[in-house]
């Protein structure tokens, strides 16, 4: 199981999913409507390091980060 966890304006609790890779992660995420809007706009860490790879695998115990945009000032 991997831990997700939601910044920023994207108002949903961390949640444990069962996946492989980030590319079957999005497939899960993709299930949830209230997610879905932020997929594409949203950058990646795992374990706190920013990821690009959809094919990253993930282990268990692994922490992913779901990253908004954000306006800076």
């Amino acid at each position: 199981m991997v831990k997700v966890e939601f910044l920023g304006p994207i108002a949903r609790e961390p949640m444990e999913v069962e996946a492989d890779s980030l590319a079957e992660l999005s497939r899960v995420l993709f299930r949830e409507e209230s997610i879905r809007p932020w997929l594409e706009k949203c950058a990646v860490a795992v374990n706190d390091v920013m990821v690009k790879d959809p094919n990253h695998p993930l282990k268990d115990g692994d922490r992913v980060s779901i990253l908004p945009p954000v306006c800076g000032g």
